[in-house]
C-alpha cells in the first residue's frame, strides 16, 4: 500500500471524531494499474468543456408517493400518510417529508414520469442509462463518469475525472463499471467506509467477498506513509519501464512514463488531497449539512445517519477541486417492511442533504455549472404488502434534479391517482443520461470504441429532454 496523510481529526455534529487521508492501494502505482487507468485518457474525443456532475443514488428505489409525487385521494389502503405540503412553486406540492426542498422548488426539476427501469437492484442504469445486459457480451456498456473519463481526460490532469464514492449494492454490483471501454477508465475509489458505515446485508457480504482482487478500491482513506517514499516508488518504476522502452519498437512504452507522472501527480495534488480532507472544511459548512433536528422514525441496520450526508459535502469539494463527475450514495430505500417509519428517518435526510448541497453549491457560484442528480433504481408499489413496506416497482420511478443551467420549478410528467402508471411525459432512463452528455459538452450521438476498435453510438437510445437542454 502507498499511503500518505492529507488531514487533520474533525468532530461532526455528533461529536464523532474523524479523520480522513489518501492512500493508493495495493492496485495503485505499486501494481501498475493506476497508470493504466489513466493510459486512455490521452485519446480525448472531444474538447473539455466546463460543466460537473453530482449523481445521487437513492440506494435500493425511494418511494414516489412519499417524497415528490403526493397522492392525497388514493384508496386508504395504498394512500401514503405523509400529507401533501405546498412549495415556492403555485400549484406544486410535496409530502411533508420535503419541507426543505419545498422551500427551494423554483430551482429544482421533479421528475415524476421515469420510465424503463430493468427492475435490478443496483445502481447500473442511473450510472449509465441501460440495462444490465446491454453489449453484455463486449463487456457491457459504459457509466457516464467512465465516458467522460475516456473523453474529457488529460495525462496533465491534477485530479480524476471520475470518483466513485458509492456504498452499498452499488459498491457491491460495481454499478459505476468501465464496460466495454476497459479497466483504463474504471473510476477512482477512495475507501470512504472507515468515515460512514453502511452496513450491508449477509448476502451482498459474501457478495463483495466473492468479487475479490477484481473488486479492490483504488484508493484508501488510512494515513502514515511519507511523500519521499511515494518518490522512491515512482522513480524505480521509470527505472523500470525506461529499460522496457529500449525494448519497445511501438513506441508504447514510451507513454507509460507520463501516465505514472500523471498517477503521481493526482495522489500528490494540493487539489485533490484537500478536497478529500474533509476536516479542514469550516464547521459553519458542516453544520449547514447536518440536520438540526434529530431523525424521526427507524432507522434500519442498513440504513445511513445524519452525517452521511456529509458525503454529499465531500462531492462538492471534489466538483470544486475540479472533478468533473461524483456519484454518490444513500441508503437504505429498499423498503419492503415498515416503509413508513423507515421513511420518516430517511425522507427527512435526503430532504436536508438535497437543499443543503444545492444551497452551498448556488452560494459558491457553482450551481449552473454543476448538475445535480438524485434518483433509485425503479420505484416503489402503491399498494402496501402484509409487512407494512412497499416492494420494487419499475413501471414509475422517480428523479429530482437542480443546477447546470436547467430551469426550475419544473415538474416532468405525471402519474395516476395512485403513483403507479405514467399517465403524462414518460422519460426514459437513456432520455435523462443523453440530457446529461450534452450538459457535459459531449454529443449523445458521438461514436465510441471499444477495446477491439469495434465502434458504437454512445447512446444509441434515448435523446435529451428538450425541456431540460
Amino acid at each position: 500500500m502507498i499511503r500518505f496523510n492529507v488531514g487533520q481529526a474533525f468532530a461532526n455534529c455528533s461529536g464523532v471524531s474523524r479523520r480522513s487521508f489518501l492512500t493508493a492501494g495495493a492496485a495503485g502505482i505499486a501494481g501498475l494499474s493506476l497508470p493504466e487507468i489513466l493510459a486512455q485518457e490521452t485519446f480525448a474525443g472531444t474538447a473539455s468543456g466546463k460543466k460537473s456532475l453530482i449523481v445521487i443514488h437513492l440506494d435500493g428505489g425511494p418511494p414516489q408517493m412519499d417524497l415528490i409525487d403526493p397522492k392525497p385521494f388514493a384508496p386508504s389502503e395504498l394512500r401514503s400518510p405523509f400529507s401533501p405540503i405546498s412549495t415556492s412553486v403555485a400549484g406544486l406540492q410535496l409530502t411533508e417529508l420535503m419541507p426543505q426542498c419545498a422551500k427551494i422548488a423554483d430551482k429544482l426539476v421533479f421528475l415524476r414520469s421515469l420510465v424503463g427501469s430493468d427492475g435490478k437492484h443496483h445502481a447500473f442504469q442511473c450510472q449509465s442509462g441501460y440495462g444490465e445486459k446491454a453489449l453484455k457480451s463486449l463487456g457491457g456498456r459504459p457509466a457516464l463518469g467512465c465516458v467522460v473519463k475516456h473523453l474529457l481526460g488529460k495525462p496533465e490532469d491534477e485530479v480524476p475525472n471520475f470518483i466513485d464514492l458509492m456504498q452499498g449494492r452499488p459498491l457491491v454490483r460495481n454499478s459505476a463499471r468501465p464496460g466495454f471501454l476497459g479497466i483504463g477508465c474504471k473510476p477512482f475509489r477512495p475507501d470512504i467506509s472507515n468515515i460512514w458505515k453502511r452496513e450491508l446485508e449477509t448476502g451482498m457480504q459474501g457478495e463483495l467477498k466473492r468479487l475479490g482482487n477484481d473488486h479492490k478500491t483504488e484508493l484508501s482513506l488510512i494515513h502514515d506513509l511519507p511523500v519521499n517514499r511515494l518518490n522512491d516508488r515512482l522513480e524505480l518504476l521509470q527505472t523500470v519501464d525506461r529499460f522496457r522502452r529500449d525494448l519497445d519498437t511501438s513506441g508504447s512504452m514510451d507513454a507509460m512514463d507520463q501516465f505514472h507522472q500523471q498517477a503521481y501527480k493526482v495522489l500528490t495534488s494540493g487539489a485533490f488531497a484537500r478536497a478529500m480532507d474533509i476536516g479542514a472544511e469550516d464547521p459553519r459548512v458542516v453544520e449547514h449539512y447536518t440536520p438540526t433536528a434529530a431523525p424521526g422514525g427507524t432507522q434500519f441496520y442498513t440504513s445511513e445517519g445524519p452525517d452521511s450526508l456529509l458525503k454529499f459535502m465531500l462531492a462538492r469539494r471534489l466538483i470544486e477541486a475540479g472533478v468533473r463527475v461524483v456519484s454518490v450514495s444513500l441508503s437504505d430505500f429498499d423498503t419492503h417492511s415498515d416503509n413508513n417509519n423507515r421513511m420518516r428517518h430517511l425522507g427527512p435526510l435526503f430532504d436536508h442533504g438535497f437543499h443543503a448541497l444545492v444551497t452551498d453549491l448556488e452560494s459558491r457560484g457553482m450551481l449552473d455549472d454543476t448538475v445535480v442528480l438524485a434518483w433509485g433504481e425503479f420505484g416503489r408499489t402503491p399498494k402496501v404488502n402484509d409487512k407494512g413496506g412497499r416492494d420494487h416497482w419499475p413501471s414509475v420511478s422517480m428523479g429530482l434534479m437542480a443546477g447546470g443551467g436547467m430551469p426550475g420549478g419544473l415538474v416532468l410528467g405525471a402519474t395516476d391517482r395512485e403513483a403507479g402508471k405514467v399517465t403524462e411525459r414518460p422519460v426514459a432512463f437513456c432520455d435523462v443520461i443523453a440530457t446529461l452528455y450534452r450538459k457535459l459538452g459531449i454529443n449523445p450521438q458521438s461514436i465510441i470504441h471499444d477495446q477491439t476498435g469495434r465502434p458504437h453510438v454512445l447512446m444509441s437510445e434515448g435523446a435529451p429532454v428538450h425541456e431540460l437542454v
